[in-house]
């Protein structure tokens, strides 16, 4: 069983019967693997049909069928969405912009993470040369980043909207541009790491057998891999969408609990009735007629305005939380794997 898929976290020493699994290639080899001698006279590194370094087939095939679906949900439900944006008749808002690069991110996803991962458990090991390894394995993390990057670019822009209105007016598709575009680069900057970290390397010493591989330095290596993507894919990303989102629901809790005051609603009515009469007494002089009738819907349209609001939020906060609930239990795996010594799932 993979463990790690896109992030490519350390194997653990494979033995017969428990699968393949990620780990660190480890200089020299050992743990008993058969001699060069006995390795040169077979083909494909296998020895008399057996394979040392083989896998449980039958989870293996679980593994490919559970990549598949999540291939297929996650190409048809991102292409989509992308075209039911771009069929969408009225102007592209804000919020639109941003659910087209968060189904784009999660696209790179799909074709560049979990379709070289179902190709790799389909063929066992990495086939192609080293620099391949290198570029399949950026692409994989970097995949990840701008997913979760680009929520929290889409999450501290409703931020904006909410609790603060006014900077809206100021060049808002500009600034979200701004916030996309830092999300892309920031992500493909962050997972650079990869090229210096995975390369083409033999299970074993002497074996002839190849896989695209993570090295590191025993035995902290692996924690702070682990632990840096985790902080930098997971972590980080729920931190500030928690905070985000606390300084949202103050916000409209706040708004909303001020419009419900009965002195407060009194007051807007009193407004609107004052605008209405203002319009009808200067209809006569034209321009102050235009101003008044402009002022009763900007009362009335406050309510309708908030409600928007509050949708998009909703929207928002339901892709944040399956993101949340989906991703929580890889990291909680990953992290337990590298920290407990007496991680039940690594073979020793």
């Amino acid at each position: 069983m993979r463990l790690a898929g896109g992030a490519g976290s350390p194997r653990a020493a494979p033995s017969p019967g428990n699968g393949s699994w990620w780990r660190a290639a480890e200089p020299g080899g050992g743990g008993g693997s058969p001699s060069p001698e006995a390795w040169s006279g077979s083909p494909n590194g296998s020895l008399g049909g057996w394979d040392p370094f083989g896998r449980d087939e039958e989870l293996a095939k679980l593994e490919i069928a559970v990549l598949a679906v999540t291939f297929a949900v996650a190409v048809v439900g991102n292409g989509s969405v992308l075209l039911a944006l771009r069929r969408t008749p009225r102007k592209a808002s804000r919020m639109h912009l941003f659910i087209r690069h968060l189904s784009l991110a999660d696209l790179v996803v799909a074709f560049f993470q979990v379709l070289p991962q179902l190709c790799w458990e389909v063929t066992h090991r990495f086939y192609g040369p080293d620099g391949l390894c290198r570029v399949v394995k950026h692409l994989q993390v970097f995949g990840m980043f701008a997913s979760a990057y680009m929520l929290v670019a889409m999450t501290a822009d409703r931020y904006i909207a909410v609790c603060h209105p006014l900077k809206t007016l100021q060049q808002p598709t500009k600034r979200s541009y701004g916030m996309i575009a830092a999300a892309w680069a920031l992500s493909l900057l962050l997972s650079t790491p990869q090229y210096f970290i995975f390369s083409l390397s033999e299970v074993e010493r002497g074996s002839q057998v190849y896989d695209c591989w993570a090295h590191f330095i025993m035995p902290w290596g692996p924690r702070a891999y682990i632990t840096w993507i985790t902080g930098g894919i997971f972590v980080a990303p729920v931190l500030i969408l928690v905070t985000c989102y606390g300084f949202i629901c103050y916000h409209i809790w706040r708004n909303v609990r001020g419009k419900t005051r009965p002195g407060e609603a009194v007051a807007a009515a009193e407004v609107a009735a004052a605008a209405v009469a203002e319009s009808g007494g200067r209809r006569a002089g034209g321009g102050g007629g235009r101003r008044g009738l402009l002022l009763a819907p900007c009362v009335s349209s406050v309510k309708t305005i908030s409600r928007a609001k509050i949708r998009t939020v909703k929207m928002t906060f339901v892709i944040v939380s399956v993101y949340v609930v989906c991703w929580a239990p890889f990291f909680t795996i990953q992290m337990w794997s590298v920290w407990d010594q007496r991680f039940p799932w690594v073979g020793r």
